[in-house]
């Protein structure tokens, strides 16, 4: 169903009957994507004396327990309180869930052992244009993203400078399918996280990186409307569930 709505003074038409989630479900398995040197989830029925959560076994309900870390087990939204000294919370930074987006896809360039993704390449993709939120999809994109077990892989990362180009063009929101925007083994500098943040100097508290998403090759480059939602958590990140709509 085509729906005419009126985002940031611009007019658009999107059909919300056509989803695509970019986000990867949590499973309590080894074929979770796994990162930041964690074991898999688990989901576990509650158990209490002889009472068990879980119907099949005799229980009422279902009533499991859930031990996940966002940052290492899937789709996370995070806010500069990942990288803060004071405590700050991902569910009061974003208060707003619809964005326009660009989705682009970017080959990283090798410089030595690691595989950088530059500003130059994002400059050139965008080109020109300056979108509230940008989806990153590294190439080659293969579905076993959605499996991969990160650690000690030393991943694609985005280059300082070009988090800093994001920064500079206004760009609030940064999705990657990566588990993260910096380098693994970076010495805590985490130097594309502040260059994007602003931070320390004056940090951009409304704005939000999101990681280890997974953007289906049938989904081609070019705008969107984002819908980031999250779990309501107090925390520096939550779980969440990015879902774009084509831009008719």
């Amino acid at each position: 169903m085509k729906t005419t709505i009126e985002i940031h003074n611009k007019t658009i038409e999107v059909d919300f009957s056509k989803p695509l989630d970019i986000s990867i479900p949590l499973r309590a398995s080894m074929k979770n994507p796994l990162a930041w040197y964690q074991k898999e989830p688990s989901i576990e029925p509650v158990k209490m004396g002889e009472w068990t959560g879980k119907v099949s076994e005799g229980g009422s309900v279902n009533f499991n327990n859930v031990f996940f870390n966002p940052h290492a087990h899937g789709t996370h939204t995070e806010c500069f309180g990942h990288i803060s000294k004071e405590f700050h919370s991902v569910n009061d930074a974003l208060k707003t869930f619809f964005f326009l987006a660009e989705v682009i896809s970017v080959t990283p360039g090798n410089i030595g052992e690691d595989e950088i993704i530059s500003e130059k390449r994002i400059q050139k993709t965008l080109n020109g244009k300056t979108p509230e939120a940008i989806i990153i999809r590294t190439l080659p994109n293969n579905s076993d993203k959605k499996s991969k077990h990160w650690s000690d892989t030393n991943w694609p990362f985005l280059h300082e400078k070009a988090a800093f180009f994001l920064r500079e063009i206004g760009v609030k929101h940064v999705l990657i399918d990566l588990p993260s925007v910096d380098k693994e083994k970076d010495e805590g500098k985490l130097l594309a996280h502040k260059a994007f943040w602003n931070y320390p100097e004056s940090p951009r508290e409304d704005c939000t990186i999101t990681e280890l998403i997974y953007v289906k090759n049938s989904i081609e480059d070019g705008s969107y409307l984002l819908n980031l939602q999250i779990a309501s958590f107090h925390n520096d990140a939550s779980p969440s569930k990015p879902v774009l709509y084509k831009i008719l």
